[in-house]
């Protein structure tokens, strides 16, 4: 399959494309486009873009809403969306104490790396670590 997501990824984008390629299909692969793309002239499944269906949703963020879509159940999963939905929308409370510093690796990748692509293999292997982090504590 082939994705489409908006340029500059940060946090919940490069979850959501990681949990994409590990838990939905291994051969995805992912065009990043401007904020202004309009979703409905993307050749791809577009997700956190205004108007995609694999969007926010109902106080979500785009890879709790992964997870619903694709009914992936596996707690360490779950665990690990709550850890990245506090990272992505830190203004609001009950966050896991995880979220924080997960928050700040992401910002750290994000400011020292222009290149989406290497965003996109970097922070792949962070949220490996953060997966194998939920696994182990559920």
């Amino acid at each position: 399959m082939h994705f489409v997501t908006r340029e500059h990824i940060h946090v919940d984008r490069i979850a959501t494309a990681w949990a994409i390629r590990r838990f939905v299909d291994p051969d995805a692969t992912f065009e990043f486009v401007p904020r202004t793309r309009d979703i409905s002239r993307v050749d791809g499944e577009p997700f956190d873009i205004r108007g995609a269906e694999l969007s926010h949703r109902d106080g979500r963020c785009t890879f709790e809403t992964l997870l619903e879509k694709y009914e992936l159940p596996d707690p360490a999963l779950r665990r690990m969306a709550a850890i990245i939905h506090g990272a992505d929308l830190p203004h609001q409370e009950g966050a896991p104490v995880e979220s924080p510093g997960v928050l700040a690796v992401f910002d750290g990748v994000r400011d020292s790396i222009s290149s989406d692509e290497e965003r996109l293999r970097l922070g792949s292997a962070i949220c490996d670590a953060i997966y194998a982090y939920c696994a182990e504590a559920v």
